[in-house]
């Protein structure tokens, strides 16, 4: 290769035992396309494809023209050997986690989970370090669903916005109270720390990662050559609106408390405003079990964990961009948008208009 062509960026795919296959395999497609995108549109490729009026792009038939690639990927484990994925199939990789010294951005896919649920910190343990140390480094560090609990064990959830698949969100809540976990949010970036939503949600870190490295130009063209969305959905549009049927039907969720699930689902699907005696009539109880069921499971009586779980909803939905603040109290269950702009600066210690304008700085 022409050694004045720019260098590209390293990213190093880090997969577990028990990983979800289409997360490995499926990113190392997508920097792929994205190589194949920018050679398409590069000087070099326009300068040939020129000379060969009316034919197809290269991909179809053109003759190859050297270009830089943006991305160059590494896949590795733990100890550098083949990966067992949740299925029993055995997926090669490139090197050894510890072994890598030099990257752009790490990327941690989901796991299918076993029999324990989720990855242990005895299990994460080897690499918490090394992840820690590509952080200070600069390093962009991003996880998406199970994957997500593998930067909290390593600590770097710690006072961040982040998020993970909806159904793992009262889990991560648990496991890491320092984190600041959003139910819903498809994609979060804070300091340097990406955290995506859903098992197949590598689509959206590896475009926020195209995007971060390479620039919007060049995530746009690899989503276009892909033929996929270049924008993250919130979660907030797939999740049941009696999801812990699901949960129990799946065993999604065995290690969280069921009535919370539904307390939560309950409060965010109400069309108005909620109070404390007309949950616990939903969820068939007298006031005051609720009272002592909430306190003992959250340390929050219920007309603090209604307005809690309000709000961080409405949070995630401000994150949207072109969102309507007006819409966003309506969706949350406040007929007064002035009640829902007063409730919302005392939750998040600003108004929505700020809240959505912080938000678009951090992430440009």
């Amino acid at each position: 290769m022409n050694s004045l062509l720019p260098h590209p960026k390293t990213v190093l795919i880090l997969g577990f035992e028990g990983c979800l296959p289409s997360g490995i395999v499926g990113l190392v497609d997508m920097f792929w396309l994205a190589n194949q995108a920018n050679a398409e549109t590069s000087p070099v490729r326009a300068q040939s494809n020129a000379s060969y009026a009316g034919s197809a792009p290269s991909l179809c038939g053109t003759p190859p023209v050297e270009a830089a690639p943006q991305f160059k990927v590494i896949t590795a484990s733990f100890n550098g050997k083949a990966l067992r994925d949740g299925m029993g199939r055995s997926i090669a990789v490139d090197a050894h986690v510890l072994d890598v010294t030099d990257c752009d951005a790490v990327l941690i896919p989901g796991l299918i989970r076993g029999a324990s649920g989720l990855p242990s910190a005895a299990d994460l343990a080897p690499v918490s370090d090394w992840l820690r140390l590509r952080h200070q480094h600069g390093n962009l560090l991003a996880g998406s669903c199970v994957g997500v609990f593998v930067l909290g064990e390593a600590g770097l959830l710690d006072q961040r916005r982040c998020t993970t698949t909806w159904w793992l969100h009262d889990e991560l809540t648990r496991r890491y109270p320092k984190a600041k976990a959003e139910w819903g949010a498809a994609l979060l970036e804070d300091r340097g720390i990406v955290s995506v939503g859903g098992p197949m949600s590598w689509v959206d870190m590896a475009l926020h990662t195209i995007r971060r490295l390479g620039g919007a130009d060049a995530a746009k063209r690899a989503a276009d050559f892909a033929v996929i969305d270049n924008t993250a959905l919130t979660q907030a549009l797939y999740a049941p609106k009696r999801y812990f049927n699901h949960f129990n039907h799946l065993n999604h969720v065995n290690h969280v408390d069921a009535l919370l699930v539904k307390a939560e689902q309950a409060v965010r699907q109400a069309p108005l405003e909620m109070s404390a005696t007309q949950l616990a009539k939903q969820l068939a109880m007298s006031d005051r079990t609720l009272h002592r069921r909430l306190t003992t499971l959250t340390g929050e009586a219920p007309k603090a964990f209604i307005t809690r779980t309000r709000l961080e909803m409405a949070k995630t939905l401000l994150d949207s961009p072109g969102a309507s603040i007006k819409r966003t109290a309506q969706q949350c269950g406040y007929a007064d948008e002035g009640n829902f702009r007063r409730a919302f600066n005392r939750f998040a210690g600003m108004s929505p208009s700020a809240y959505k304008l912080w938000v678009k700085e951090r992430a440009s």
